[in-house]
This record gives structure tokens, C-alpha cells and sequence, in this order.
């Protein structure tokens, strides 16, 4: 069992390591793209989606599967990236990324891209939708789990909070939402723009379970994950701590990178970074 989970484990970390470089290849053509904010939630996205999430990528719309929303949309590349590689839809799709006429745009789009639950972009969203959602599955008595990736800046918008007070009202302990916690917004760190901390005590004064982890720990991300009940009639919030750019060193917990598209040279320097962590 012991090195059934470190298969596991290994072949996440592989798994994380081929989309960070596809989704890097993938920005560099495009020449648009927030592959910081990317790189910060891949491997949140590879642990739901390859360990976590019951989707069936052959039946993108049956009813008993999971619900997933990136409330953060403006990550969608790290979202196509994963669930090309799921299998929603050929992985040779994401040379169309950001081109006219593509479903695979700057935000996703639930009407164009199967796998795609919800169409987010606009921040403070994601939320809002997963406890409808939830509240849904719970009235129908449906067995099916909703998960939100949100990233933490967005967590300054007042209907995240709107959310987070029905969900608890409504006791929904088959909601979770996950912060992507890189401490860093578009221009500067959070905490110089809109203060977040204490935030863990925030989601607990609202009611909610809370958890913290290294977002980046595919063991610690499991055994969160896996776990379908926290606290019984407690919505779940796990605050994800992670690095914006994680797994290039000149990108890592710089904030130049929410927008910067790389150069040729420097998408080379990166994907070698990238090889290298796999054969290291």
C-alpha cells in the first residue's frame, strides 16, 4: 500500500510537471496568457482531476458526476491543459489557445469546451455558482461533490462572502472550496492591496471547516481531498498555500509574471527548469 501511494504520488508530480511545460508552450505562442497564476494552481488541478474528481470525460454531462469551477477563469490555460489531458477534449486542440474563432479562450466558456462547468472570469463568481450548485445536489439528494478553485485575490469581492454565508447556512458539507493562496494579485501582494489575514478565522467565523497545506504536497493535497466529510454540516475550506510560477526559479513568487508572456529565450530556460525537475 506504502508504494502504491508513492506511485501515486510520483506519477502526479510527472503528470503536474508535463502540463506546467505544455501550458508554458502553449503562452508563448499565444503570446497572452497568466502563466504565474497557472503554475501556482497546477497541481491543486492535477490532484482533483487525476485523484479526486468522479468526471467521466466520455460523458461530460452525466448527472451524478462532480462539480469543479475555476472561479479564478483567468487561469483557464492551466484548466484546458488538464482536462485535455483527461481527455475532454484531443490535446492538439491547445495550439488553437487565444487564436480567433477558438473555444479555447482567455476565460472558459461552458457553452464551447466540454469539462467546463461554469463560465468564470469576471472575479467573486466561482463561489456563488458551486453553492447553487451543492444547494442543488442537496435537494435533489444526489450523491455528487461541487469543488471551487479560487484564487485569493478575488476573495476581496463582497459575494464571495454573500456565498459564504449561505453555504453555511445551509450546511452544505458537500461544498469545498479551495484558495489558491500565492499571496500575490495583478500589480502587487494582497496584503498591500486589501488586507486577507486572519484568513483562516475568517472562513471559521463564517462557519466553515477550514484546513490548511502546501499546495504543492500531492500527499497533504490527498489527504485533504479524499476526505469527504470534514466536519459533518460544515461546508470546506482549504486554504492552499502556494508560489506563483511555482516550478521555474526566475518566475517563482514574482509578480511580474500574473501578466508577462515569456520570450522565446526565456520559455527555453524555463522548460529546461522543467525537464530537468522531472529527471532530477
Amino acid at each position: 500500500m506504502a508504494q502504491d501511494r508513492e506511485d501515486q504520488l510520483a506519477a502526479l508530480r510527472r503528470k503536474a510537471n508535463l502540463l506546467r511545460q505544455r501550458d508554458l508552450v502553449m503562452i508563448q505562442r499565444a503570446g497572452m496568457g497568466h502563466i504565474g497564476g497557472d503554475f501556482s494552481a497546477l497541481d491543486i488541478l492535477v490532484t482533483l482531476y487525476f485523484a479526486v474528481l468522479r468526471v467521466d470525460p466520455q460523458h461530460p454531462d452525466a448527472p451524478d458526476r462532480d462539480r469543479f469551477i475555476l472561479s479564478k477563469g483567468h487561469c483557464a490555460g492551466a484548466l484546458y491543459n488538464t482536462i485535455a489531458e483527461v481527455g475532454f477534449f484531443p490535446t492538439s486542440e491547445l495550439e488553437t489557445f487565444m487564436k480567433p474563432l477558438s473555444r479555447l479562450n482567455g476565460h472558459p466558456d461552458r457553452t464551447k469546451v466540454p469539462g467546463v462547468e461554469a463560465s468564470t472570469g469576471p472575479l467573486g463568481h466561482g463561489l456563488p455558482i458551486g453553492v447553487g450548485a451543492a444547494l442543488a445536489a442537496r435537494l435533489d439528494g444526489a450523491a455528487w461533490r461541487t469543488y471551487v478553485l479560487t484564487g485569493d485575490g478575488e476573495l476581496q469581492e463582497g459575494s464571495n462572502w454573500e456565498a459564504a454565508m449561505a453555504a453555511a447556512h445551509y450546511a452544505l458539507d458537500n461544498l469545498t472550496v479551495i484558495i489558491d493562496r500565492n499571496r500575490l494579485q495583478q500589480g502587487a501582494p494582497t496584503e498591500d492591496t486589501i488586507r486577507l489575514e486572519p484568513l483562516a478565522d475568517k472562513w471559521r467565523a463564517f462557519g466553515w471547516a477550514v484546513r490548511e497545506v502546501d499546495g504543492h504536497d500531492y500527499a497533504a493535497l490527498l489527504e485533504m481531498l479524499q476526505s469527504e466529510s470534514w466536519e459533518p454540516g460544515r461546508p470546506r475550506c482549504l486554504i492552499a498555500y502556494t508560489h506563483k510560477g511555482q516550478g521555474v526559479s526566475f518566475m517563482c513568487d514574482n509578480v511580474d509574471w500574473h501578466h508577462r508572456v515569456p520570450t522565446p529565450e526565456e520559455a527555453e530556460r524555463a522548460l529546461q527548469e522543467l525537464r530537468e525537475a522531472v529527471h532530477g
